[in-house]
């Protein structure tokens, strides 16, 4: 692949150091309702999935509104810890600010609901590094449906296969791949070995540290 045009960038995980506070938010909220909760797999499972999709499985038979109350719910315990404890993933704002520097164009692709997304963006002054927010508040699916991406591509008025994803999760990674889109992972909450076998995959890396926006590889990988 030559050099795209733009790079899109989940959040939670990608951009922020959330995905430990999203953990507890849920476990704190299954333990409310009593319910058994899979520390291991969880994630996995759910990760770039919209809570709706999430609680349908749990609760197929619960009306909409209370589904929405819980899924709130959840949200307002990870907004309660975040307020406080939220961090930049090492890297981040460096690479966002000398990658839009070098003339990329860039996007914020996330599930999250949209009060999140500002929690992030108020704390890091994020939206003034990014050219567009794609979220399912506006009436996109979820990932691993391609939709989130599409939607940033289109916006910026670039091809799909001229964009770069970057995601921490599998689901996401699979996203960009029927976007049609390569991705790096970035390690912060599964290892590389949980990214194999998708072809669509670039490099692994554990954070933006390491990462050179100007020639998109890690460094200590170009150097080796």
């Amino acid at each position: 692949m030559a050099r795209p045009a733009a790079l899109l960038f989940d959040l939670d995980g990608t951009l922020i150091d959330s995905m430990p506070i999203h953990h507890e938010a849920w476990r704190r909220w299954h333990a409310e309702l009593g319910l058994p909760f899979d520390d291991g797999g969880f994630f996995v499972a759910t990760a770039g999935r919209v809570n709706d999709e999430i609680l349908r499985e749990l609760f197929p038979a619960m009306p909409d509104a209370e589904r929405a109350r819980l899924a709130e719910r959840k949200e307002a315990l990870y907004r309660e810890a975040a307020a406080g404890t939220l961090a930049l993933v090492p890297g981040a704002r460096e690479l966002l600010v000398e990658a839009r520097a070098a003339g990329f164009k860039l996007a914020v692709c996330t599930a999250s609901p949209l009060a999140n997304v500002q929690v992030a963006f108020e704390r890091f002054a994020l939206d003034s590094l990014v050219d567009t927010l794609t979220s399912p508040a506006d009436g996109l699916r979820g990932k691993p449906h391609p939709d989130i991406f599409l939607e940033a591509a289109r916006r910026l008025g670039v091809a799909a296969d001229d964009c770069l994803v970057f995601e921490d999760a599998p689901l996401g990674v699979e996203a960009a791949g029927r976007a049609g889109m390569d991705a790096v992972a970035l390690t912060t909450t599964l290892p590389a070995s949980a990214f194999a076998g998708y072809p669509n995959l670039r490099a692994a890396i554990p954070d933006f540290a390491g990462f050179d926006p100007t020639t998109l590889t890690p460094r200590e990988t170009r150097h080796a």
